[in-house]
């Protein structure tokens, strides 16, 4: 028996209704960290009569439920998109609510999701499956219990939808694997058509073996989806919006470089060709044409076993001087005459779709803004261009930056004149323009003169590259303890100055939680002494909590 700063909990589950306001989260979070590590260290040992020990050890644990409801009522990015019972989980009673009953949750519940669209980059629309809040939180215990077994096993060159791993991870292996100095010249760039639709189910269920959570599993990819009030059968795929289908795509697509005899000796590539992949989003390279050809050759019939297929419009070769666009940059060679070896240098810019996609959002709210005082202008337009310049700063942007800080200008002046049709260009000058940043000499900085709120730009960001993930390695690995909490603390350069000494002071974890700071919560400022009665702004006064560990602290 344990308590989690909620009521006693014994065998048979919660003695009492949950108290949300009254939970320790860093007690929580510990002990599923310890749970996931277990899994994981069992995994490697290979004791898997031990692996399902814990897993099933995990689909119980209380403090699991606490986690999952967590995440997908207050943390994920659908917290506010209903299922096909139309409800939502809002306030603290109904989440205590929810907790309690996934304790006698029934497998063969499973209800179907609900099928909306949102539009592709291509102009076509991508088919979502929402599933209840219900299923939701099931889906993340079972994923806690599923991953981090998972996580010992995947490939070291998949970065898609996996802890401690990302886009930037996958851009700087092919920096790496595509080097004038390498013999990689040539690239299979590859899209798998439908992957989340087509994914065959009695592939992944084998793939998955005796696993607890297996019938649950079962259970929602059979479930259907309605559309315009009408349940359509689902003999193939995982529904995209569900909390685990990102895990399931990666199990399903797990073995790719041994389907294409990657090999290494030593932790050296050894082999002719290489692979680096981000969920469905994969690219190939090889020493020749033919041998890319050869790639895309065992690829098919090792797809076709998984019910899938590489899309035709997306999937060509190409020789690396040609160029290709992965995550959002342009990978190529360019020529480089007397500083280089080769006479050539790889660059990885911004692509120019990324670009136009991004002026597109910031015209768009330009327009949106206008008759908004410049506060409004400020606070919406900051988090689109800090979350654009974090997200490319790692590539050679420095050029691309620029060319953004003089279009924004453009769109600045544009806002004065209209909001300011009667005053002369000296008057806006002085009113929307100036040194408003105290540490950069620059007179046209724009904001609001009066109150030195300022609009950043993408220039102040620097160029900084980002360090590749080591090998394998996972953050459910207890052996890499210490590697994860030093590359978590890198992950605070994307925060404001400001931010930055707040996270320095206090470790750079949340003083409720004790989670990373920087871990996809959204971040506020918390003064220890509030301001009511007679705290201070200075930083020995702030500290920086987690959104709803904020709100729970003032609860």
């Amino acid at each position: 028996m344990e308590k989690l700063g909620v009521p006693i909990i014994g065998a048979n589950g919660p003695a009492d209704l949950t108290d949300w306001q009254r939970v320790n989260w860093r007690k929580v979070n510990r002990q599923v960290c310890n749970l996931r590590r277990r899994i994981f260290r069992a995994t490697q040992q290979e004791d898997w009569a031990k692996v399902h020990s814990l897993q099933k050890l995990m689909l119980r644990s209380y403090a699991n439920r606490l986690q999952a409801v967590r995440r997908v009522t207050q943390v994920n990015r659908g917290k506010n998109t209903p299922g096909v019972d139309r409800v939502l989980v809002k306030t603290p009673r109904a989440r205590s609510k929810l907790v309690d009953e996934l304790a006698t949750y029934q497998p063969w519940r499973a209800r179907p999701t609900r099928r909306v669209y949102i539009p592709k980059a291509n102009g076509k629309l991508r088919p979502l499956g929402i599933p209840t809040m219900r299923d939701r939180a099931l889906q993340a215990m079972v994923k806690n219990a599923l991953e981090p077994s998972w996580e010992a096993r995947f490939e070291a060159t998949s970065y898609g939808f996996r802890p401690g791993r990302s886009g930037h991870d996958a851009v700087e292996r092919l920096f790496r694997l595509l080097n004038p100095h390498t013999r990689m010249q040539w690239v299979v760039d590859a899209d798998i058509e439908g992957a989340f639709d087509h994914i065959d189910h009695a592939f992944l269920l084998e793939a998955i073996g005796p696993a607890p959570g297996r019938e649950l599993i079962r259970q929602w990819l059979k479930a259907g989806y309605l559309e315009e009030f009408k349940w359509h059968p689902t003999d193939s795929g995982t529904p995209q919006g569900g909390v685990i289908s990102p895990l399931l795509a990666n199990i399903a697509l797990h073995g790719m470089e041994e389907a294409l005899g990657v090999s290494r000796r030593g932790g050296i590539l050894s082999s002719p060709c290489a692979v680096v992949r981000y969920a469905d989003d994969f690219v190939v390279t090889g020493t020749t044409r033919e041998e890319a050809e050869r790639a895309v050759d065992r690829l098919v019939p090792w797809l076709a076993a998984r019910g899938l297929h590489l899309a035709k419009d997306k999937t060509r070769i190409v020789e690396i001087a040609e160029g290709f666009d992965f995550l959002g940059f342009t990978i190529r060679h360019y020529a480089a005459p007397g500083t280089r070896k080769r006479g050539v240098v790889l660059l990885i810019k911004p692509s120019r779709a990324s670009v136009m996609k991004l002026r597109k959002r910031l015209k768009a709210e330009w327009r949106a803004l206008r008759g908004h005082n410049v506060g409004e202008v400020i606070k919406r337009l900051t988090p689109i261009i800090r979350g654009w310049a974090n997200y490319f700063r790692c590539g050679v942007s420095s050029k691309t930056f620029q060319a953004l800080d003089y279009w924004m200008f453009q769109r600045e002046f544009r806002y004065a004149r209209y909001t300011h049709p009667h005053h002369g260009w000296s008057w806006r000058r002085r009113r929307y323009w100036g040194r408003l940043h105290d540490r950069r000499n620059d007179n046209w900085v724009f904001g609001d003169t009066r109150s030195r709120l300022l609009l950043l730009k993408f220039s102040w960001f620097s160029i900084q590259r980002h360090v590749l993930v080591k090998g394998a390695a996972s953050p459910d690995d207890p052996a890499l303890a210490e590697y994860w909490t030093a590359r978590s603390r890198q992950r605070t350069k994307t925060l404001s100055p400001s931010m930055q000494k707040m996270a320095r002071q206090q470790g750079y974890v949340c003083a409720t939680c004790g989670e990373a700071l920087v871990n996809g919560e959204q971040l506020h400022v918390h003064h220890r002494i509030p301001k009511a009665q007679g705290g201070t702004d200075a930083y020995d006064n702030l500290e920086l909590l987690h959104l709803y560990c904020h709100q729970q602290m003032h609860a």
